[in-house]
């Protein structure tokens, strides 16, 4: 078995921005010359999130209006700090850090409207990675 991984980096512009990462998920799979085995997407941190979505402008702001829906802002929240981002929080718990996908014949298996999306839940402009890890042979 042989495992490969690769960072991805790149800036966002702050609450519920939503970064199409699918084409860097793919060349790394390509890259790590991995025939069959599994993908995890990983984003090392509190308030990101990874999600699959198909990428159509419509559906992806209705997905913005019901986390706003699901878990709003401003609620009184306990969790303080300078930011005053505890939705942040609780949005990128519902939503999870990591989707995983299975790499059959060296390709990502998704469906055909199936996309991977970063999702930035901070109320800030942020730096930011996702590991992605090929495991496989």
């Amino acid at each position: 078995m042989r495992v490969f991984t690769k960072e991805l980096r790149f800036s966002t512009r702050g609450e519920i921005d939503l970064v199409n990462i699918t084409g860097e998920v793919e060349r790394a799979v390509e890259e790590s010359r991995i025939e069959n085995g599994q993908v995890l997407v990983f984003v090392p941190g509190a308030t990101g999130a990874v999600v699959t979505i198909e990428h159509e402008p419509g559906l992806l702001e209705d997905f913005k209006m019901a986390l706003k829906e699901l878990v709003p802002a401003g609620k009184g929240y306990l969790h303080g700090g300078i930011y005053d981002n505890a939705h942040s929080h609780l949005r990128a718990t519902i939503l999870g850090a990591s989707e995983c996908f299975p790499v059959v014949d060296g390709r990502l298996v998704r469906g055909t409207w199936q996309q991977v999306f970063f999702v930035e839940l901070d109320v800030r402009p942020r730096h930011r990675r996702v590991v992605v890890q090929v495991i496989g042979e």
